[in-house]
């Protein structure tokens, strides 16, 4: 049975609900489960009229920031806002910004063969004040509670993880090394997601650079494809075989990012 699934970056749901991307979107692509990040709604707070979907909402404390949600085609066994206590206690994951177990960063549906996560890392900020963060803290947490949920069933992460893994991951890497985004600490923490097994899906596919996920507004950077990847699916490694096509979307409009999508057959 094939099953696709979708990830984007929304940058505020209700901002492509109002232009009429969202339903372009939906319409368009069809997808069983999609992964949204940066909805900055709580549910209720956007018009979405999906009746197929069953819909799953992890909001930021804070209103109009963050936020993830998991719409579904396929009823999920259960579902789970936030990383456990238990890692975030582990890990003293507050830092001065405010605690990110707060800001709807994870959302997590169980369904029979796997487990689907998706996620907004946090920023490391222009001044790289949340690198410490990052590297000491979120990353190694979120790998630890991906790897336990890994124990029970095989795992298929997502989202914005807020860094490009390699040169190949963005247009520019060279001016851009040590910046945010593409600071040793954050590479490192995506090179721990791939010691631990689980497998970029795109790079399945394709090699080199070209494959971009994000532009910044200015100077016409997504005209001119001059992005950065930081939008992905992982995939326990037990499910590398079923993965049948990894892809980007840039084709679709309304966020700064665009987005990606796998299918599966299981």
């Amino acid at each position: 049975m094939k099953t696709t699934l979708y990830s984007w970056n929304v940058n505020g749901i209700r901002a492509v609900i109002k232009k009429g991307e969202f339903q372009k979107f939906m319409k368009t692509y069809q997808p069983d489960i999609v992964c949204l990040q940066e909805t900055k709604a709580k549910q209720g707070q956007a018009e979405i009229d999906l009746p197929e979907y069953k819909e799953f909402w992890n909001s930021a404390e804070k209103a109009g920031y963050s936020g993830t949600a998991i719409f579904s085609k396929i009823e999920p066994l259960s579902v789970t806002n936030g990383i456990p206590e238990e890692i975030v206690k582990k890990y003293d994951m507050e830092d001065d910004y405010g605690h990110p177990n707060k800001e709807g960063r994870v959302l997590t549906a169980e369904f029979d063969k796997f487990y689907v996560v998706t996620v907004y890392t946090p920023n490391a900020k222009d001044d790289l004040s949340r690198i410490p963060l990052r590297y000491k803290q979120w990353d190694p947490a979120f790998l630890e509670y991906c790897k336990s949920l890994e124990e029970k069933k095989p795992v298929l992460f997502c989202g914005d993880l807020n860094v490009a893994h390699t040169e190949d991951d963005l247009a520019r890497p060279k001016p851009n090394i040590g910046k945010k985004g593409f600071t040793n600490e954050e590479r490192e923490g995506f090179d721990n997601f791939i010691k631990a097994g689980f497998v970029d899906t795109l790079r399945m596919f394709v090699k080199g650079n070209g494959y971009y996920t994000w532009w910044t507004h200015w100077a016409n950077a997504r005209a001119n494809n001059v992005g950065w990847r930081i939008d992905y699916w992982l995939v326990s490694k037990k499910m590398k075989d079923h993965v049948k096509k990894a892809e980007i979307h840039p084709e679709q409009m309304g966020s700064d990012h665009c987005p990606v999508s796998i299918t599966l057959d299981l």
